[in-house]
C-alpha cells in the first residue's frame, strides 16, 4: 500500500512499522455524493484522504446543509471523534470521486499511540483543525457574501474547474443566485475574469484579498 508511505503522519516509521500499518489498514474508493459518515455515527477508523474532495457539513432542523470544511488529499479527516471516543458531529460527503484509507482504530491506539512522533503529528493535526474550526466561525458570523465569493476564489479558485456552481454556493453557504451575482460584479469591476470553461483568472490579487481581509 504505497500511499501509506505518502502520509506525513507516517514518514518516520521503519519498513517493519509500515508493513505493520498495513496489516491493519485498507483502501476504499468512493464515488461523487457517497457518504464516507454520517453526523452520529461512532468511529471504528482513522480515516485519511488520499484522493478526491471531501464536503464536512451538519445538518440545521430544517434539513439544510450547512457547510464546515472541504478537505483535499492528503490529510486525516474527523481524527478527534476517534481520540475523544465520541460520535462523528458532523456528516463527510464527497464531492467528487476519491479514496479513503481505512485504518482500525483500536488497533492502531494499542500498536502506534506509543510512538512519540506520531503523537507529535496527531496534535499538529488537531491544532489545524482548530484552526478551521475558527476559520468557520468567523466566515459565517463576519464576512459578507461578496467576501466569503472573494475569500474562495482566492484560495480554491481552481475548483471553478471540477465542480459546478450550485456546489460551491453551497459550500459557501449562500443561494446559487447570489453567488452568479457576486462572480458578475467581480468580472465587472475587473478583479477577475472567468472563461468558457469556467477557468477564473485573478487579474487584481490585492483588490481581492481586501473584500475578505
Amino acid at each position: 500500500m504505497q500511499s501509506i508511505r505518502e502520509v506525513q503522519l507516517f514518514s518516520q516509521l521503519s519498513d517493519q512499522q509500515l508493513k505493520e500499518l498495513e496489516k491493519i489498514s485498507v483502501l476504499k474508493s468512493f464515488y461523487a455524493d457517497e457518504i464516507l459518515f454520517y453526523e452520529g455515527d461512532e468511529p471504528e477508523y482513522l480515516y485519511i484522504l488520499t484522493e478526491g474532495l471531501l464536503r464536512l457539513y451538519k445538518t440545521d432542523n430544517k434539513s439544510n446543509e450547512v457547510y464546515l470544511h472541504q478537505f483535499i488529499p492528503v490529510t486525516m479527516v474527523a481524527e478527534a471523534a476517534c481520540f475523544e471516543e465520541m460520535n462523528f458531529p458532523a456528516t463527510a460527503r464527497f464531492v467528487t470521486k476519491g479514496q479513503v484509507m481505512k485504518i482500525n482504530y483500536k488497533k492502531f491506539k494499542s500498536e502506534f499511540l506509543q510512538n512519540p512522533e506520531i503523537c507529535v503529528s496527531l496534535i499538529s493535526s488537531l491544532t489545524k483543525k482548530i484552526r478551521i474550526l475558527s476559520n468557520v466561525i468567523h466566515k459565517e458570523m463576519i464576512l459578507s457574501s461578496e467576501a466569503k465569493v472573494a475569500s474562495f476564489i482566492s484560495e480554491h479558485h481552481e475548483l471553478f474547474l471540477t465542480l459546478k456552481n450550485n456546489q460551491i454556493a453551497s459550500i459557501l453557504n449562500v443561494s446559487p443566485e447570489t453567488l452568479s451575482r457576486m462572480l458578475t460584479k467581480l468580472q465587472r469591476e475587473k478583479i477577475i475574469s472567468i472563461d468558457k470553461k469556467h477557468q477564473i483568472t485573478i487579474h487584481d490579487n490585492d483588490v481581492l484579498n481586501a473584500l475578505f481581509s
